[in-house]
């Protein structure tokens, strides 16, 4: 019987990577996409509070000199519409969501993807509210939007 001939193998060190260095690259692998959608489920509850804050304030009617010269009267009336309840009650759970984000998420990148709210405020204040979006402003929002896919593509850079 012939021996089979010995093969040398390169001697290679084994390198254990460390907790931070196993956590970041989980965190790449993932794409940070569960902390991207607890931005945006703060983000949507914050639009759903502003655009419902916005519709108990039309029916409350505007805050003029009256108002302000009887501030207790002005407060009443205020707090007896269930619109501005429930808007409040949306921004009070998007603030939960949010001190979850602030946890997760280094605040250079979760902050500035808040600002995909404007361009769901200005889209539900059109489509809900029925207010008049002028095209200046339409193509703020696409600038805002640029910016947001800009900070986004940092995700994998992180």
């Amino acid at each position: 019987m012939q021996s089979l001939p010995s093969l040398k193998l390169p001697r290679m060190a084994l390198e254990v990577p460390t907790p931070e260095t196993i956590s970041v690259a989980a965190a790449s692998r993932s794409g940070l996409m569960p902390e991207l959608g607890l931005v945006l489920i703060s983000v949507c509850f914050a639009v759903a509070g502003q655009v419902t804050l916005k519709a108990a304030m039309d029916q409350f009617g505007p805050i003029g000199e009256a108002q302000v010269s009887n501030p207790l009267h002005t407060v009443v009336r205020a707090v007896q519409q269930p619109l501005l309840w429930a808007g409040l009650v949306l921004f009070g759970i998007s603030a939960v969501f949010w001190l979850v984000v602030l946890s997760r998420v280094p605040l250079s990148i979760a902050y500035p993807m808040v600002g995909v709210s404007y361009i769901l405020v200005v889209l539900f204040a059109k489509l809900v509210l029925h207010e008049s979006v002028p095209a200046l402003r339409w193509i703020g929002v696409v600038v805002v939007a640029l910016g947001i896919a800009v900070i986004g593509a940092s995700f994998r850079r992180v």
